[in-house]
């Protein structure tokens, strides 16, 4: 089970903290070096996340068994391929696949991975480990920026960028070895996830949760993409570019855990709209100039965004009547569409303006009219609860 779980985080911090997440603490020497555009940048992330979104589709129809294995292997190794390629070539045409094909590929690897990884877990009753396994993310995060630090540009962006393909091409060989289908769930688990998937129900905080949960993918993915590059575009705080990053990363390791039992402490709704909160906070810093406010930034964008994904998913399922597949694919579509759409506008407004600070500002409020959405889900659910009797949501 060791193995299971090990080959779990070191499939997110390939395709997800490097694969999806190296591309914000390279992207400032890219800039300088090719004279990569604001505009473009957000482009190519907005291409990422597209490709993200349409391989979570695809990874959804994708069957159990050897197919599964076969499709996840095959994303993995993409995803390896596509990271050190980015560091072959400067057509902007090139950079376009590759960043839409990386995003399908860490789909694949975390959609696909993570159900593998969970049904081993379940098979041997352990449960209760799996929020170990988002910890990769983190990692990834904080691996890829310290090596872009440690680097110091004596590589250039290109090497940055095929020295990371070599060492998720290094981690993959014990994914690969690990983290595979070894049999299908017994037929009446089958048949009870169907009847609970039937079951599932539609209600306004739901909807009101999917649309909180589509603001902050719009949201915390300007930080996420253009962090590192507006704190080295200021002088005062070019230092701290590629710390920052580390900070974020190495924040995000054990927010999933904090945050889960924050939700079980207090309650999923007011978890949630503090999480939001403070990453509402932590994405306007920057604004307030200076390295200590970038440093504060990252660690609260890195201390909440995984949290935020583990409270959702936790309280979509609750609301769902326990739809869990259905609830977490229209979270999945709701987050990868802000994913896609949030880059673009903060990309276009950095290159008219000169300055990051309308971007921020965005994103910033983008989180923080999420958080009202949740307060107004939370009010309708507790109404709800009080008129039928129910009791509400902590767990």
């Amino acid at each position: 089970m060791v193995r299971v779980l090990t080959g779990g985080v070191l499939m997110l911090a390939i395709a997800m903290g490097m694969g999806r997440f190296a591309f914000t603490p390279i992207l400032p020497a890219m800039q300088e070096a090719t004279g990569l555009g604001g505009d473009g940048a957000g482009l190519l992330a907005s291409l990422n996340y597209l490709g993200y979104f349409l391989g979570a589709v695809g990874a959804g129809l994708v069957p159990r068994g050897r197919v599964r294995t076969l499709t996840f292997r095959t994303a993995l190794v993409a995803s390896v391929t596509t990271t050190a390629a980015m560091g072959l070539g400067e057509a902007m045409a090139g950079w376009v696949v590759l960043r839409f094909l990386s995003g399908l590929a860490s789909a694949g690897v975390f959609i696909l991975g993570v159900a593998m990884v969970l049904d081993a877990l379940a098979r041997a009753g352990r449960e209760t480990l799996a929020g170990w396994m988002y910890t990769g993310v983190g990692l990834g995060i904080a691996g890829s920026g310290l090596f872009v630090a440690l680097a110091g540009g004596r590589l250039g962006w290109a090497g940055d960028w095929l020295v990371l393909g070599a060492l998720c091409a290094v981690l993959a060989v014990p994914v690969w070895l690990w983290v595979h289908d070894r049999d299908a769930p017994p037929a009446n688990t089958a048949a009870a996830a169907g009847g609970k998937a039937a079951g599932g129900r539609l209600s306004v905080p739901l909807l009101l949760l999917t649309v909180a949960y589509f603001l902050e993918g719009g949201g915390y993915i300007v930080t996420g993409t253009f962090l590192v590059a507006l704190l080295k575009a200021v002088p005062d705080t070019a230092a701290v570019g590629e710390a920052a990053w580390m900070v974020a990363g190495l924040a995000a390791i054990p927010s999933g855990l904090l945050w889960a039992a924050a939700g079980r402490r207090f309650g999923l709704w007011q978890a949630l709209i503090a999480a939001h909160l403070v990453q509402a906070v932590g994405v306007a810093l920057p604004l307030a100039g200076g390295p200590a406010a970038g440093i504060l930034s990252a660690a609260l964008y890195g201390g909440t965004f995984i949290g935020i994904v583990t409270l959702a998913f936790t309280l979509g399922r609750q609301l769902s009547g326990g739809a869990s597949a259905r609830v977490i694919g229209a979270l999945t579509a709701a987050y990868g569409l802000g994913q896609i759409l949030g880059p673009l506008p903060a990309g276009i407004a950095v290159e008219r303006t000169g300055s990051f600070d309308a971007a921020l500002m965005g994103a910033a409020a983008a989180v923080a009219l999420a958080a009202l959405c949740l307060l107004a889900g939370m009010v309708l659910a507790r109404r709800s609860a009080a008129s039928t009797g129910e009791v509400p949501c902590r767990t």
